[in-house]
């Protein structure tokens, strides 16, 4: 299989290599050169995007996460199979994916008729991201997708818990996306609001994908254009 990797937090963030990893260091990167966490599905119209080579196969962006997929398939790298976002250092359950840019990496792929699977990590702080360990669940998951069939337009989100050494193996569940919508709380300091949301606390309706990573377990979605 041929893979397109990218990311929204950079192609120097630790997640796009333990990704790297997770695929048997296969893939051409193509990825932003500076961090879009929650840019959503915004994209470079007006103005030209610059690239910079960095490796034979990797290329750094000046863009957006859905700019980055759509020069990888449009002009680096046309035969790509499948398209893998990742992994991200943060969760992008339910709702979040309106609002992620790793999410929005692998919807642009499925729009241009690509698989795709989209990865996070969800942080309990103030734990900290074991990568070894993101990597073998991540390696494990995408052996699983790569095989299972994926209608069009449709793509894979996927969520990992954050697990301490003491913790059980996760189990790998199939679940539905949270309608719920996130905390909106605001510090008030004159003519400044301040976000005050805590992503621990958002509702967790039984059996949602929130539910589902907050217990503990690897939370995959399919979702739809």
């Amino acid at each position: 299989m041929t893979f397109l990797l990218t990311n929204d937090d950079g192609i120097d963030a630790p997640g796009i290599q333990a990704l790297y990893e997770a695929l048997g260091r296969r893939g051409v990167w193509v990825a932003p050169t500076l961090q879009h966490s929650g840019c959503g599905h915004r994209v470079t119209t007006d103005e030209p995007i610059t690239v910079e080579q960095r490796e034979t196969d990797r290329y750094a962006v000046h863009g957006t996460p859905a700019d980055c997929t759509r020069l990888g398939l449009m002009h680096f790298y046309p035969e790509t199979e499948w398209v893998v976002a990742g992994i991200n250092a943060g969760g992008n359950l339910g709702i979040d994916m309106y609002l992620s840019g790793t999410v929005a990496a692998v919807r642009e792929a499925a729009i241009l008729g690509k698989k795709a699977i989209a990865i996070s990590h969800w942080i309990n702080r103030p734990l900290t991201i074991d990568w070894a360990w993101a990597t073998h669940w991540s390696a494990i998951v995408l052996d699983l997708l790569c095989q299972k069939p994926l209608p069009p337009q449709h793509f894979w989100n996927v969520n990992l818990p954050h697990l301490q050494a003491s913790d059980p193996d996760p189990e790998l569940v199939f679940c539905e996306p949270s309608r719920d919508p996130l905390l909106v709380e605001f510090k008030v300091e004159g003519n400044q609001f301040s976000y005050q949301g805590e992503y621990s606390q958002r509702p967790r309706q039984p059996g949602s994908d929130v539910d589902v990573c907050f217990g503990g377990n690897i939370a995959i979605t399919q979702l739809r254009i």
